[in-house]
């Protein structure tokens, strides 16, 4: 299999934990795409859900499966959460999510569900997070020079402004801009967060600690599944 087949494959796998009448957090990214296209397979044969997205992107996927969709108004707990990540620190399950610009609503969704399952394939296990992503943190644009400067301090090596393929700064669905960090492998993730979170003008970072309840790993024998 190549590795749309292996993110398919766990995304698929995935899907078929959601339960008749579960509220689900609907992720962002090219994995948690196929994972919604499964869910829309499965409503179309009758599953009862309901959904959130964690992005404009995710809530067209999911409308066009014929996915029903809610809001946070209506459904402040969720049962289930599935998305993708772009490393899983290999005994920690450490994150590292936000490639994909939606890290935000990410995060506000993975933490209000009951279970939160990570889909990846087996190119995002690392020993130590930071090994071969950057940490995409989302910043107000007001003096995001100056945040950047903190961020460098901190022992980021390298700092970019998140663009478009068109060479534009990149704006999040929540208006913000992605300031991706370069820390190298990073010794103490849940030190590094509290330190990025303390920082003025950032509204959230791709680290996610603690978070994920099951990580799904596809590799081209077959689906692993680990747990804290």
């Amino acid at each position: 299999m190549n590795v749309d087949d292996c993110k398919r494959v766990a995304a698929h796998n995935a899907a078929d934990f959601v339960q008749p009448g579960m509220v689900v957090g609907l992720g962002t990214g090219s994995t948690a795409a196929f994972m919604i296209e499964r869910l829309g397979e499965r409503v179309a044969e009758g599953l009862d859900i309901l959904a959130i997205p964690t992005s404009e992107e995710s809530g067209r996927l999911a409308r066009a499966a014929g996915i029903p969709l809610t809001s946070f108004a209506d459904h402040q707990v969720l049962d289930i959460a599935i998305d993708g990540a772009d490393e899983v620190e290999r005994g920690t399950l450490h994150l590292i999510k936000g490639l994909g610009a939606a890290l935000l609503r990410e995060k506000i969704v993975a933490q209000a569900s009951r279970r939160f399952v990570v889909i990846v394939d087996a190119t995002k296990p690392v020993n130590q997070l930071g090994e071969r992503a950057p940490v995409p943190v989302e910043v107000i644009p007001f003096g995001y020079e100056a945040t950047a400067n903190r961020l460098e301090k901190m022992g980021a090596g390298v700092i970019r402004p998140r663009r478009t393929l068109a060479g534009e700064l990149l704006t999040t669905d929540n208006g913000n801009m992605i300031l991706d960090c370069v820390f190298g492998p990073i010794q103490d993730v849940q030190a590094l967060a509290a330190q990025i979170d303390g920082t003025v003008g950032v509204v959230e970072h791709g680290l996610f600690p603690n978070m994920a309840t099951d990580v799904l790993v596809a590799t081209e024998r077959e689906v692993e599944r680990w747990t804290p």
